[in-house]
């Protein structure tokens, strides 16, 4: 079983910058697909950015494209979203998940608890 623990959200203005960090255990870290999604309050869950198992392909939604990026360290067990030139529709929940099989499967197979983002005028 893969746990998968999210930390770094927080209250930023709008146009600062946050680092999500999440890490993942119970299972080799170099073996797991990662992603990023994000629930903003009424709204359906939302895909964010993804990262094959080596770091070497990364995807992203829309429109986080140019702002947000997507990384990770397999040493450490930990996959990072850094956001920039946020903005207070960047307000959300955001959950990290990980697949075994494909960098974004049409469902993933563990999820964090989420951390909260939000950004202020």
């Amino acid at each position: 079983q893969v746990q998968l623990v999210e930390s770094g959200g927080g209250l930023v203005q709008a146009g600062g910058s946050l680092r999500l960090s999440c890490a993942a255990s119970g299972r080799t870290f170099s073996t797991l697909h990662m992603g990023w999604f994000r629930q903003a309050g009424g709204k359906e869950r939302e895909f964010v950015a993804a990262i094959s198992r080596n770091g070497d392909d990364s995807y992203y939604s829309a429109f986080v494209k140019g702002r947000f990026t997507i990384s990770r360290e397999n040493a450490k067990n930990t996959v990072y979203l850094e956001m920039n030139s946020l903005k207070p529709d960047d307000t959300a929940v955001y959950y990290c998940a990980a697949d075994t099989e494909n960098t974004v499967p049409r469902t993933y197979d563990y999820w964090g608890q989420g951390t909260q983002v939000t950004v202020s005028l």
